[in-house]
This record gives C-alpha cells, sequence and structure tokens, in this order.
C-alpha cells in the first residue's frame, strides 16, 4: 500500500475545501502568500534592504520555488488544463511567479510579486463565505451586461478628449506647455476627470474658458459609469429574486429562463 495518496485525492485536498485535508492546504498557501507579500514590502525598505537583503532575498526564492511547484502540481492535476492556464486563478497563479524569474534580466521587477495578494481572494472559499461570493456572482454578471454600455461611453470619452486636446493644442500651443496633441490629451484626461495636476495650464481667455467647459462636462461624465453599473445590478438582482433567470452550474453566468445553454461558457444549463 502506498503511502502517498493517489492522484484523484491530491486533486480533491488541491481544489475542494470540504475537509481537514484540503482546507489546511488552502490554509498553507494563504500563509506562504502573506509571509511573501510581506518579505517584498520589507526589502523595499532601504534600511531593512541594507541589512538584511540576502536573508529577504533567498526567502523570496524560497517563496517563488514553493509557488512555482504547486502551480506545477495544480496543472498536472486538473482535467481540463487549457481551462485552469485560462481561468482568473489560473493567471494569477502564474502572475505570482513570474516576477521573480523576470528579475534576473530586469531591475527591481521583483517587487510585482505583490499580485500574489490576489490570491488571497481564495479566503472567500476557505471560510466558506457564501453570501459574498453570491454578492460577487451578482456583481459580475451586471458588469458583464452593461459591458457594451461601458465601451460606448469610453469610447464617447476619448472622442471627447481627442477633440478637446486638439483644440487646446492649436489655442494655447507649445509656449503654454501644450507642446503636442498627445500632451494635450493628457491635459484634457486630467481636467475631464477633474483632477487638476496643475503641471499643463491654459493661459488665454478662450482656452480657460475651454477648460471650465471640460470641469464641468468632467462633472457629468463620472456620474455615468456609475449610474449604468447600478441600474445593471438593480436589474440582476431583480431577475434573480423573481427566478426569471438560470444560473449556469459551470460558470456562474446569469441566463434567460428559456435558455439551454449557457451564452458564455456553452455548458448544458441545469433543469434542460
Amino acid at each position: 500500500m502506498s503511502i502517498f495518496p493517489s492522484k484523484a485525492r491530491l486533486a480533491h485536498i488541491v481544489f475542494e475545501h470540504n475537509d481537514r485535508a484540503s482546507r489546511n492546504f488552502d490554509l498553507t498557501v494563504l500563509i506562504l502568500i502573506l509571509a511573501s507579500v510581506t518579505v517584498v514590502i520589507l526589502d523595499s525598505e532601504p534600511s531593512i534592504n541594507r541589512q538584511y537583503h540576502n536573508e529577504l532575498y533567498i526567502l523570496e526564492w524560497i517563496f517563488t520555488i514553493l509557488f512555482t511547484m504547486e502551480y506545477a502540481l495544480r496543472l498536472w492535476l486538473s482535467s481540463r488544463k487549457w481551462g485552469y492556464v485560462t481561468s482568473f486563478y489560473g493567471v494569477v497563479d502564474l502572475l505570482a511567479i513570474i516576477p521573480s524569474y523576470l528579475s534576473l534580466f530586469l531591475l527591481n521587477t521583483q517587487f510585482l510579486v505583490v499580485i500574489r495578494g490576489l490570491r488571497l481572494l481564495r479566503v472567500v472559499r476557505i471560510l466558506k463565505l457564501g453570501r459574498y461570493v453570491k454578492e460577487a456572482e451578482t456583481l459580475k454578471s451586471a458588469l458583464r451586461s452593461s459591458r457594451t454600455k461601458i465601451q460606448l461611453f469610453v469610447g464617447s470619452v476619448l472622442t471627447i478628449v481627442l477633440i478637446a486636446g486638439t483644440v487646446m493644442f492649436i489655442v494655447e500651443g507649445p509656449t503654454s506647455g501644450f507642446t503636442s496633441i498627445p500632451m494635450s490629451m493628457y491635459w484634457a484626461i486630467v481636467t475631464l476627470t477633474t483632477v487638476g495636476y496643475g503641471d499643463i495650464t491654459p493661459v488665454t481667455a478662450l482656452g480657460k474658458f475651454i477648460s471650465a467647459v471640460i470641469m464641468l462636462l468632467g462633472y457629468a461624465i463620472i456620474a455615468v459609469p456609475t449610474g449604468i453599473v447600478s441600474s445593471e445590478l438593480t436589474q440582476a438582482k431583480r431577475d434573480q429574486a423573481d427566478g426569471k433567470k438560470k444560473k449556469c452550474q459551470d460558470c456562474n453566468n446569469w441566463n434567460e429562463l428559456d435558455a439551454n445553454y449557457c451564452k458564455v461558457c456553452g455548458e448544458l444549463l441545469k433543469g434542460n
């Protein structure tokens, strides 16, 4: 009798969270993530870096090797390897190890390992925060439904930025800091979002008038995406409450009540 668990048992431990072994595995990974992110944060402090650079460097590579082994293990155990690689957690798992290897060729890229913090989202699974998962799925559904409207909105904003930047380039010119259309577009974005860095400012009366119009327009524009998402979120909650949509058991997307297959992943919907 082998002392090592079977592949099926290993897959259950790695991907599930309904027994002590799988929960302990996930908790161990979370502890390693927290420790790894802490090491990177400490390494960015000059006084600590000067005194403990070698120790922190060794620790970071230990974490990187462990996470690389974990990624390889998940890939080996996955029944749908490409599905895991392209999934949200699969991409995050890969991004969690790439920066350390990039640091061998590019300076300071090792600090990007803070991306590992995204893996802390697994805590939702471990603590069984079901209501938060449900709310997250509702939000995701609302964002997906409003995607077309948001894309149209972003396209409209970019058009406004292009026109405003070009106009200001003509009105103000290089003497006021508007040295090119891209630089003027940067100013238009800063002004439209009401950030106002002040590194580039109009000096002519016409330029100031245009700036005032863009600022006022910015307040209206900021409210648009909020209204779009809020409307879709309300509709998603209403559809779920009224039972007007079916939820895909594979990707958690909401589909129309008369749909037989999920419009996102193509899986057969439950009840068909």
